[in-house]
C-alpha cells in the first residue's frame, strides 16, 4: 500500500484527495493558506485535517526512510534476502523495523557475542535440534568444546554459553517480540509503590496503585511518570508469567521428551526475563507516554484554541489591575485602541494609605470614563476583588469588573517584546497592561506569550517539547489566520504567526510601517523586505486593511479572487458603495435563487469559493469571535463562604481536564465540575461537553472552605 492510499484509509479521504494536498503542501503552502483558499484542490479540508494529514505523511515519510536505512544495511552484510524485504515492507511501524533488523545489528558485547567467540555456536545449534536422544549425550558433546584458551574451563560452561547464544537468538526474533508486546499490552499491569511511605506528597494515591496497562488513563500515566520522576515512586509493568513463557515454550520447543527440553526451557526463560521484557517493558512505556502525551496535548490544545479564540470587549476603555501587597497594586487604563492612557500604583491593603488607593481608583474611572475594571487573578487578586467592588459601589458609574487569568503575564513582563513595547514601564506596570489588553483583544496579547505559560493544559512540563511546541504553534497559527490581522496595528508577535510571514518579515512590516506610515493597501506590502510573491500568495488573505483604498482589503477574500468578487457584485447589480455600507445582506439568498453551481462557472471560480466570498461581502470586516459567549462582567464579590449546596450560578469554563472541567463562579476559587457531572448523557471526555471560555450555569453540590474546594454539577433543571 502507498503512503497516499494508507493516508486515505487512515483519513476516510479519497486517494484524489490525498495526492493533491500533498501537492500542495510539497510545493510548500501553508496549512491556512490551503484550507480558506485551495478547497476545490482539497475537497474542502478543514485545518484540523490537514494538519492530521501533514503530521502523519511525515510520519510514514520517516518510516519508509527507515525501511530503505535497514534493507541498505542488511544488503551492506550481504544478508538481504526476498523474505527479508517481504517482511520489511510490510512491517506497520518503525519498532517492527528494527525487530526485524536486531539480528543483523551490531551489537555490543553480550554473553552470547563472547560465547560465540568462544566457539559455542555449533553448540547452541545441536541443543536447539531437540533430538529424541542423543549419541553421545549432550553433557559429552559439550566436553569437545572445553577450550582453556578461549576460556571455556568446564562443561558446565560450554552448556551455559550454548544456552546464551539461544537466548539471544529468540529475544531476536522478530514474530516472537511482536507477539510478546501485544500480549504485555492485553494482560500486563502497572503497578506502583511508594519509595517513602512515610512521606507526604500528590502521590498518595499511587502510593499502593495497580491497574491494567490497556485501562490507564492518559493522565494518569503523566502523573506516575512525574512520580517517578521526582523518586516518590517506584513502578513496574508485569505480566503473568504463564501467559508469556507459555507463548514462548510452544513457539521454541519442539520435543518434551528430548534431553535438551532442560537446556531449551531455561534459556527461553532466560531470554524473557533478562532480554525481552526489560525491553518490552521499556517500549511499552514509552507507548504509553506517548500516547498519554498526545491526549494530553489534544486537551492543551482545545483548551488553548477556544482561550485564544474568546470575544475581544471592542470599544471598552479598561482599567489593568495587577493585585500585590508590599509592591502595591499596579494601575494601567487603556483606551478602546489599546493605547495606555495614564498608570498609578496604590496600596490598598495598607491600612494608613487604603482611603488614598480609593481616591486614586475613583479618580482613574471617572476621569477617563472607564467601563471595565480586569483584575489579576493572582497574588492579592481577592482583597483587590473586594477592594474594587467597594469603589465601585461608592461610584455613580456603569464600570463593572472582572477577574481575568494573569497566567503568562509575568512572562510577558519580563520579555524582550515587552521591554521594546514599554521601555519606560517596570515589569509590573507592564504586567497591568497585559491584564486590560488580555481582555480587549485576548488573541492580540496572548500571542506574545509562550502558549505553555498560559495555564491551560495538564502536565506540560512532562512532555516531548518539541511536539508540544509544535502542536500549541499549530493551534496559535491556525487562530490567528482564522480571525485575521489589522496590519496597521498588528504587534510583530502577533503577524509573525500568519501564514507565509516568519518573525523577520513580521519585524520588517512593523519596520516599514514607522517609516513609511500606514498600508494603504494589501498589494504595498509586496514592497516590504522578505514579502515575495510567493509569501504575499500565502499571507495577503489573511491581512485587513480597514478604511482602505480597496474595500476588499477589509475582508478575507485573496486578492486571487477580487476580479471574481467585483464581477459578482456587478452581476447582481450591487457597488462598492453598497459594500462599504453594508447592504448586501440577501446577496446570498439572491446567488442561490439564480443558482450557486451557474453563478460559480459564470465566474470561472469553486462553488467554496463562491460560498466564501459571498460570506466576506455580506459582513466586510467581520470578526468570528463575535459569535462566542461574551466574558461575564461583574458588580458585587461573593466569598467562598457565601456558596450553599444548591446554590444555581453563572460560571466561565476557565480550564478544561481529562478529568472535568474548573469553572469560575466568581469566589476566586474555581469550582470543580466532574466528568461525571457534566452530563446525563455519557460522555468518554469533558471536551464533548463543555469549551474553555463557555459560559454555563452551574448548581453547587458541596464547599470545603478549608481546602477551598468547589464540587459543581451541570446535571440539574432550574
Amino acid at each position: 500500500m502507498t503512503i497516499f492510499e494508507t493516508l486515505a484509509q487512515e483519513l476516510n479521504l479519497t486517494v484524489d484527495q490525498v495526492e493533491k494536498t500533498v501537492a500542495l503542501i510539497d510545493e510548500g503552502n501553508t496549512i491556512p493558506f490551503i484550507a480558506r483558499y485551495r478547497k476545490e484542490v482539497t475537497g474542502s479540508l478543514d485545518d484540523a485535517i490537514l494538519r492530521t494529514l501533514e503530521e502523519r505523511l511525515n510520519a510514514l515519510r520517516n518510516l519508509e526512510k527507515r525501511r530503505d536505512e535497514v534493507k541498505n544495511l542488511i544488503d551492506a552484510q550481504g544478508k538481504l534476502t526476498e523474505e527479508l524485504i517481504r517482511a520489511i515492507d510490510n512491517a506497520k511501524t518503525v519498532t517492527e523495523i528494527d525487530d526485524i533488523y536486531r539480528p543483523y545489528r551490531p551489537k555490543r558485547k553480550t554473553r552470547a557475542s563472547v560465547a560465540r567467540e568462544r566457539g559455542l555456536e555449533p553448540l547452541a545449534v545441536i541443543i536447539l535440534a531437540q533430538e529424541a536422544s542423543y549419541e553421545p549425550t549432550l553433557e559429552v558433546q559439550a566436553e569437545a568444546y572445553i577450550n582453556e584458551e578461549l576460556g571455556v574451563n568446564t562443561v558446565e560452561e560450554a552448556l551455559q554459553g550454548a544456552m546464551d547464544i539461544i537466548a539471544e537468538d529468540v529475544s531476536d526474533n522478530a514474530e516472537y517480540r511482536k507477539k510478546l508486546r501485544a500480549l504485555t499490552f492485553e494482560y500486563g499491569v502497572l503497578s506502583t509503590k511508594a519509595t517513602n511511605p512515610e512521606a507526604d506528597s500528590v502521590y498518595t494515591m499511587y502510593y499502593e496503585f495497580a491497574e491494567a496497562v490497556k485501562k490507564l488513563p492518559g493522565h494518569r500515566i503523566l502523573a506516575i511518570n512525574r512520580g517517578e520522576k521526582e523518586e516518590f515512586l517506584k513502578v513496574s509493568l508485569s505480566v503473568p508469567e504463564d501467559v508469556a513463557l507459555n507463548f514462548l515454550f510452544n513457539c521454541v520447543i519442539t520435543s518434551t521428551a528430548s534431553p535438551a527440553m532442560k537446556y531449551v526451557s531455561a534459556a527461553v526463560a532466560d531470554s524473557y526475563d533478562r532480554l525481552i521484557a526489560p525491553s518490552i517493558e521499556r517500549e511499552i512505556r514509552n507507548d504509553l507516554f506517548d500516547n498519554a502525551c498526545e491526549g494530553a496535548i489534544k486537551v492543551f490544545s482545545d483548551n488553548l484554541s477556544h482561550l485564544l479564540m474568546q470575544p475581544p470587549l471592542k470599544g471598552k476603555v479598561v482599567l489593568g489591575f495587577d493585585p500585590g501587597y508590599a509592591h502595591g497594586c499596579k494601575l494601567a487604563v487603556i483606551d478602546r485602541t489599546g493605547k495606555v492612557l495614564d498608570t498609578a500604583v496604590i496600596y490598598p491593603t495598607m491600612k494608613n494609605r487604603a482611603e488614598q488607593a480609593a481616591m486614586t481608583v475613583k479618580r482613574l474611572v471617572r476621569n477617563y470614563k472607564v467601563d471595565v475594571v480586569a483584575i489579576g487573578n493572582g497574588t492579592a487578586s481577592r482583597e483587590s476583588e473586594v477592594f474594587v467592588a467597594d469603589c465601585l459601589k461608592q461610584m455613580d458609574t456603569d464600570c463593572k469588573y472582572i477577574i481575568v487569568s494573569e497566567a503568562g503575564a509575568s512572562i510577558y513582563s519580563a520579555s524582550k517584546l515587552a521591554t521594546e513595547e514599554f521601555p519606560e514601564f517596570d515589569v509590573m506596570q507592564r504586567s497591568a497592561v497585559s491584564i486590560a489588553r488580555r481582555l480587549q483583544d485576548p488573541l492580540a496579547e496572548l500571542v506574545k506569550i509562550d502558549p505553555k505559560g498560559i495555564g491551560v493544559g495538564q502536565y506540560q512540563h512532562d512532555m516531548k517539547q518539541a511536539r508540544l511546541d509544535e502542536a500549541l504553534g499549530g493551534v496559535v497559527e491556525s487562530c490567528v489566520n482564522a480571525v485575521g490581522v489589522d496590519v496597521n496595528t498588528a504587534s510583530y508577535s502577533l503577524l509573525s504567526y500568519i501564514a507565509g510571514i516568519n518573525i523577520t518579515a513580521a519585524k520588517n512590516i512593523v519596520k516599514y510601517r514607522e517609516e513609511n506610515g500606514e498600508f494603504a493597501t494589501r498589494a504595498q506590502i509586496t514592497k516590504v523586505p522578505r514579502i515575495g510573491a510567493k509569501a504575499f500568495e500565502q499571507c495577503a488573505g489573511f491581512l485587513r486593511i480597514p478604511g482602505g483604498r480597496e474595500i476588499l482589503d477589509n475582508t478575507g477574500v485573496h486578492p486571487e479572487s477580487y476580479e471574481a468578487a467585483k464581477a459578482l457584485l456587478k452581476m447582481f447589480d450591487y457597488t462598492e458603495e453598497d459594500l462599504r455600507a453594508g447592504k448586501l445582506s440577501f446577496l446570498k439568498s439572491k446567488v442561490i435563487k439564480a443558482g450557486v453551481k451557474q453563478t460559480a462557472e459564470a465566474l470561472s471560480i469553486g462553488e467554496p469559493t463562491l460560498l466564501d466570498i459571498i460570506t466576506e461581502l455580506e459582513k466586510p470586516g467581520r470578526d468570528i469571535r463575535d459569535g462566542f459567549d461574551a466574558p461575564v462582567l461583574r458588580e458585587d464579590v461573593m466569598s467562598l463562604e457565601d456558596l450553599k449546596p444548591d446554590m444555581i450560578l453563572t460560571g466561565t469554563v476557565r480550564n478544561v481536564t481529562d478529568f472535568g472541567a474548573f469553572v469560575d463562579i466568581g469566589v476566586h476559587q474555581d469550582g470543580l465540575v466532574h466528568i461525571s457531572q457534566l452530563s446525563s448523557k455519557f460522555i468518554k471526555h469533558p471536551s464533548e461537553a463543555v469549551s474553555l471560555g463557555d459560559v454555563v450555569k452551574v448548581k453547587v453540590l458541596s464547599v470545603d472552605v478549608k481546602k477551598k474546594r468547589i464540587s459543581l454539577t451541570m446535571k440539574f433543571k432550574e
